[in-house]
């Protein structure tokens, strides 16, 4: 599995969106990308440290996109193909199938993209993203 949607981009997917909430993907269709905040739900471990997919130091979990958070929510910004009545149809899928999405935001560059100078250890490692893949250490 990728461990970024970034690394994913030719990996499609579908989002069945339960009926109760049909009203509320009016206009969602407008998007070319959306922020999917989803539950790690197969994710075992929580730790403060880990050894993050990218790198082989430890780092604080708050410097990671480990999913082994206290929280277990991620983050994943989907290019939207299509909807099909309760259906988007995406690009980038990062997620394990049957993850419980919990929101959907619309993705918006003007509110969204920031420059940084800074990316902390993620600068040296960053180049190896489009052939790393996920692994069993965040669920032990």
């Amino acid at each position: 599995m990728p461990i970024q949607t970034a690394a994913a981009q030719d990996v499609t997917a579908y989002l069945d969106v339960l009926p109760e909430f049909q009203k509320g993907l009016k206009g969602v269709e407008g998007f070319d990308y959306l922020i999917l905040i989803t539950h790690l739900h197969r994710s075992e471990r929580e730790s403060l440290e880990v050894v993050p997919f990218l790198d082989d130091q430890s780092h604080g979990i708050f410097a990671t996109r480990s999913p082994a958070r206290p929280n277990r929510l991620g983050l994943s910004i989907i290019n939207l193909i299509s909807v099909d009545g309760l259906t988007l149809s995406f690009r980038g899928c990062d997620m394990l199938d049957g993850t419980p999405v919990l929101d959907i935001k619309p993705y918006v560059p003007a509110f969204d993209i920031r420059e940084a100078k800074r990316v902390g250890w993620y600068e040296q490692k960053i180049q190896n993203l489009p052939h790393t893949r996920s692994d069993d250490r965040m669920s032990r």
